[in-house]
């Protein structure tokens, strides 16, 4: 099977983390790059991954979930003006 790039599907505007997410000393970038194109993450149910999607054409914010391999969960939210991305702990929303 050939290997598919995942492609950027939308702007992110600049890029933040919070002390929460730096402090779990993993790599962000990869989580970034998943949410950047469309990879909503495993810990989100179809309808909030839906809600994303519809998110892509109307201009809403957009939400991602992942789980680290500690097993810690990080959001990441890209405002509805896709000004901004932040990656950050549950506790820290």
């Amino acid at each position: 099977m050939p290997y598919k790039l995942m492609q950027p599907r939308f702007p992110i505007g600049k890029t933040y983390a919070t002390p929460g997410a730096l402090a779990l000393d993993v790599d962000l970038t990869k989580y970034i790059h998943r949410h950047h194109c469309g990879d909503w993450g495993e810990e989100l149910c179809a309808e909030d991954k839906q809600a994303n999607e519809d998110a892509l054409e109307h201009g809403s914010r957009l939400l991602s979930c992942y789980r680290t391999p500690a097993g810690d969960r990080l959001y990441i939210i890209t405002e509805w003006d896709r000004s901004m991305t932040t990656i950050m702990l549950p506790s820290e929303y």
